[in-house]
């Protein structure tokens, strides 16, 4: 960079320049409810009701709470052919992973079942996502055991610890309705990529080692997730280890992850994998009921209760300290839920080219959990792997959710004894084979080449997540995120810009070193918001900026500096506190004999500095629309007025 070839720009003169216009004054509730709107209804969803007569608004609204009247009419049956193979391939995998992680959450295996027959059809009819399969998910299995195993043992009162899945749902339900209601979506924001990448692997990785009591065939297991723990439970206990169940688990985990990747490889053959783990449940069960196997230290499911989901609304508990526990879970798990499964969601619409609502899906995820926990199901939400399959296996919209849901239904009414041989080490290998997935490595590198501060609060969750549970890991990398979030608005970039050689333009000379300084000038650059929190590393981060080029201007004699230019094209807006800052940066520079020009201040700013009578005191003639018309007329001044002899270059900065 530098100034020999700097050429000032050739107008009319700086009279030329544009007046940087104020906005028109607006009463203050239009005002306030057009924040309001922009705060809470970026996606204006009562546009389509705009214009409409009221028997048209009363339908659309019907469409707009229950989406299943808007797509339903136009139901084909060439949809029902594609829906129906999508609903039988995804019923295949939610019976075994259903029953798999309800074990995983320490509860009856035929929760797994209930709560892949009643949520899946109150979605269908309230959910926006065409490929969005529902059911239970193993994070939030985990969660729900972890959190509710600190204050009730599952073996010891199962009764108990079944009732306050229940209330733990309900709540869950409860807080995901509310926030799509309410339009605070924003909550689940803070839930960054890269913690959720982070998070689940972290839980991935905790829920595979958890699975080493199924697959070594172990009855007394810890209670902690945390590594140690699990590592010391399982080592400790060496000669209680059974290789009938060692080898079993590993031949059907083999199997699983073969046919996986074979289907990762030959996408075509989705179908295969989706299957697998319903035919390794199958071929479980035959081997132990031919072998006797359960005779020999290989633990099975035992009975399952036939027949649909019994009502569980009069099973809430209500009563001090549990509820407080149920709350807790419900509010951890509800979010976390709801993070995964309308990021699933938006993933798949993106590839199909639709829009989901975010909000609407919110209140869709929590009404199909308050209506489970009434009949006995724990929390769902849409998991990737089920979606995966649901939208490989071609379907168009949510009635393979039906389909899927009658599926189960029909497994509930007739099925279930055969289960009853089903070896628990299988479950351990179905949802091992599963979590494997989760454990996203790949994400993590790029991460760590992309951005590392984000790889911090990946690893910082996964860490956190193996190493101490599950909720440690979560309020680590939530904690991070919203530490780099307060980084961002503390902590603005300021940049100094130059001039583009044969234009009017002037860009960050970091990023275009060929640019040329105007002599007398500091360009400047604030790229954020003005508020209370970075007003005064501003105003010191100013400072150092003059001081350095006022060094390196006397170290080259060049033309002393005469004029700061503060360009605001990137100040959305601006406090009292902001406003401070600007003054005390105009008094300084006066002291120091510069004069303070501001470029293409935004409406809102405009606003607030003529309120703050700001604009009075600086002067209108050195407010400008454009850098470019800034510079012309500080240079203008420069070749046509004497330099201020008030100034005091030795002044200290600070010295207001």
């Amino acid at each position: 960079m530098g100034d020999a070839d700097y050429v000032y720009p050739s107008t009319n003169g700086h009279q030329g320049a544009h007046r940087v216009a104020i906005p028109p004054p607006q009463p203050f509730f239009k005002s306030f409810n057009n924040s309001l709107k922009e705060t809470f209804f970026p996606d204006d969803p009562l546009r389509q009701f705009k214009n409409k007569t009221p028997s048209r608004k009363f339908i659309l609204g019907l469409q707009y709470l229950l989406p299943i009247l808007e797509w339903a009419p136009r139901y084909s049956l060439q949809f029902l052919k594609a829906d129906l193979i999508a609903g039988i391939t995804i019923a295949s995998l939610a019976i075994p992973q259903g029953i798999s992680y309800a074990k995983l959450a320490n509860l009856p295996p035929i929760l797994g079942l209930y709560s892949s027959f009643i949520p899946p059809l109150v979605y269908a009819m309230m959910g926006s996502s065409r490929d969005l399969a529902v059911g239970t998910v193993a994070v939030a299995s985990l969660l729900t055991a972890s959190m509710l195993g600190q204050e009730v043992n599952a073996t010891e009162n199962p009764t108990f610890y079944l009732h306050l899945a229940f209330t733990a749902t309900f709540f869950a339900g409860l807080l995901q309705a509310s926030l799509g209601l309410l339009r605070l979506g924003i909550i689940v924001d803070f839930l960054s990529h890269a913690t959720i990448v982070g998070f689940l692997s972290g839980a991935a990785t905790v829920v595979c080692l958890q699975q080493l009591k199924g697959i070594l065939g172990l009855d007394h297991f810890t209670q902690s997730t945390a590594i140690i723990s699990v590592l010391h439970s399982v080592f400790t206990q060496t000669h209680e280890w059974r290789w009938e169940s060692g080898v079993l688990g590993v031949g059907f985990l083999f199997f699983l992850l073969i046919t996986k990747y074979f289907s990762k490889r030959r996408p075509k053959f989705f179908w295969i994998s989706a299957m697998t783990p319903l035919a390794s449940v199958i071929l479980g069960s035959l081997l132990v009921y031919l072998t006797h196997a359960e005779n020999h230290g290989v633990q099975v499911i035992g009975n399952l209760k036939k027949g649909l989901n019994p009502p569980s609304f009069g099973d809430f508990v209500f009563t001090s300290p549990y509820m407080s526990t149920a709350v807790k879970t419900g509010m951890i798990t509800g979010v976390v839920a709801l993070a995964e499964g309308i990021a699933v969601g938006r993933s798949f619409a993106m590839f199909k080219h639709y829009h989901i609502d975010g909000n609407k899906e919110m209140v869709a995820i929590g009404t199909m959990n308050i209506v489970g926990s009434c009949f006995s199901c724990y929390l769902t939400t849409g998991p990737f792997s089920r979606s995966a399959v649901n939208f490989n296996a071609g379907c168009k919209t949510a009635m393979s959710n039906v389909i899927m849901a009658i599926a189960v239904m029909f497994t509930l009414l007739f099925l279930t004894p055969l289960f009853h041989y089903t070896p628990l080490v299988v479950l351990s290998a179905i949802i091992i084979a599963a979590m494997l997935g989760l454990i996203d490595y790949e994400a993590a590198i790029h991460l760590w080449k992309l951005d590392k501060f984000d790889f911090v609060v990946c690893m910082g969750a996964y860490i956190g997540v193996v190493f101490a549970s599950v909720e440690v890991g979560l309020v680590i990398a939530v904690a991070i995120s919203v530490l780099r979030l307060l980084l961002f608005v503390a902590r603005p970039k300021t940049f100094v810009l130059g001039n583009i050689p044969n234009s009017t333009i002037y860009r960050n000379v970091e990023q275009y070193p060929n640019t040329n300084n105007v002599p007398g000038v500091l360009i400047l650059e604030i790229d954020a918001p003005i508020y209370f929190a970075n007003s005064s590393y501003l105003r010191e981060r100013i400072s150092r900026w003059i001081d350095e080029e006022e060094d390196k201007l006397k170290s080259t004699g060049e033309t002393s500096l005469q004029y700061v230019i503060l360009d605001l094209s990137a100040v959305g807006n601006i406090d009292t506190s902001g406003i401070s800052m600007l003054e005390e940066v105009k008094k300084t520079t006066y002291r120091r004999g510069l004069k303070l020009v501001l470029a293409n201040p935004g409406a809102e700013v405009m606003k607030k500095l003529n309120k703050s009578k700001f604009l009075e005191n600086i002067g209108q003639e050195w407010i400008y629309l454009s850098v470019g018309e800034a510079v012309e007329a500080c240079t203008y001044k420069l070749h046509t007025c004497k330099p201020d002899s008030t100034k005091e270059e030795t002044q200290p900065w600070n010295n207001v």
